[in-house]
């Protein structure tokens, strides 16, 4: 059993809700997922020890909110390559479709990090115009997918 890091950022608590899901579907994979607040981070040596490492925030404006960007700079400095990884965000509407802050924080992951990314690629579903049963799913099936890497 290898742990699993979820570490997200929530504004209005639907990438709270995700990382949840994912958790659920790291755990069913049979792996002990870890939850915690990009907030409660506060240095590059509490990211050592997972077996992989899933991020999540929410989309803003296309992309991810400015105040993502130095916990993924601590992610940076933990060396996190050749590690198993995914990216997930909910965005608020289908104007922000075909990108989002999922993509970039994937990208960021996968090419900067040299982290080996989940086949599936970003998880960006516009968490309001679905079901929250489909949400549920679909985020369990991110986490059991990335939990099967392992």
């Amino acid at each position: 059993m290898a742990k699993v890091l979820i570490a997200y950022m929530s504004k209005t608590g639907t990438t709270e809700e995700m990382a949840q899901y994912v958790a659920e579907g790291v755990r069913i994979a049979g792996h002990e997922p870890e939850l915690r607040k990009i907030s409660s981070i506060k240095d590059e040596k509490e990211l050592a020890g997972y077996g992989a490492y899933i991020f999540g925030c929410p989309t803003h404006y296309l992309d991810m909110p400015q105040s993502f960007e130095p916990f993924l700079e601590m992610a940076r400095k933990a060396d996190l390559k050749g590690r198993i990884g995914g990216a997930f965000s909910p965005r608020a509407h289908p104007a922000s479709g075909g990108g989002g802050a999922a993509e970039r924080v994937f990208e960021r992951m996968e090419r900067g990090f040299e982290m080996k990314m989940t086949s599936l690629g970003p998880f960006d579903v516009e968490a309001d115009k679905i079901g929250q049963t489909e949400l549920m799913r679909a985020c369990q099936e991110y986490g059991k997918a990335i939990g099967k890497m392992l």
